[in-house]
């Protein structure tokens, strides 16, 4: 993938965008960035490596001395639901042509966004409907990294708010290694110098993001209605660059 001055000078202010969102929110990272990446150049198996190396690191950062307030018990209840989901959509994501898994990534997209703008709340509670989130969430993310606000959902009805975000990093971080050792293993190109050169501008939206995190939460509607309507119009040009 070659790209220009102006597109590098883009995505890098994207992926200072996504290290804002991952810390500030605890997730959505991928959610409101892969969109707009794809919309300058490339399809998703493009990015996500890109986008994976970036989580896998922040995350470590974020979570360094603070894995105490992780709460473990929930998290290794979740994994039985999540991770045989998971691969299947990593599957899928490596198999899939690229042109495919661009419409699968907006019109998941598209769908958040319109929840967002809608202020409607993918809740949950103990029982099959928390189940099937997790499922569907585990599925998604192994798709495109999307997963998050599904997995987001039922993980904040049944953990601590103190322990939400590095419980959510820890998970992260899981995913991400599975889908990363799966790149891997079938070859997949992982541009890591252009990787490494993107770190230090997402470092400033990771750390701006880890020092407004709880004023972005107390927003967090206001901030999400606003993505949400960005995110509507990015979706509808990337779909449309697609089929034209």
């Amino acid at each position: 993938m070659v790209l220009t001055t102006t597109e590098i000078a883009f995505i890098s202010l994207i992926f200072v965008w996504i290290g804002f969102v991952r810390t500030g929110l605890g997730f959505g990272g991928a959610v409101l960035g892969l969109p707009l990446l794809m919309l300058v150049k490339g399809s998703p198996i493009d990015w996500l490596p890109i986008i994976g190396i970036h989580l896998l690191f922040f995350s470590g950062i974020a979570l360094a001395n603070k894995l105490d307030t992780v709460d473990w018990k929930y998290f290794k209840k979740s994994l039985p639901w999540i991770l045989p989901a998971k691969v299947v959509g990593v599957i899928g994501l490596i198999s899939l042509p690229p042109t495919v898994m661009t419409i699968i990534v907006y019109s998941i997209t598209f769908f958040y966004a319109l929840t967002w703008v809608m202020n409607f709340k993918i809740a949950s509670s103990e029982g099959w409907a928390s189940r099937l989130l997790l499922i569907l969430g585990g599925y998604i993310s192994g798709t495109s990294l999307n997963g998050a606000p599904l997995l987001v959902a039922v993980y904040m009805q049944n953990i601590d708010i103190k322990k939400l975000r590095n419980t959510l990093f820890v998970l992260w971080f899981l995913l991400v290694m599975i889908k990363m050792s799966a790149f891997v293993i079938v070859d997949v190109y992982i541009n890591w110098q252009f990787s490494l050169m993107l770190i230090p501008v997402a470092a400033l939206g990771h750390f701006v993001g880890l020092k407004v995190h709880d004023r972005v939460i107390e927003n967090d509607t206001i901030f999400k209605r606003w993505m949400g309507g960005a995110l509507v119009l990015i979706c509808i040009a990337g779909l449309t660059k697609v089929f034209t």
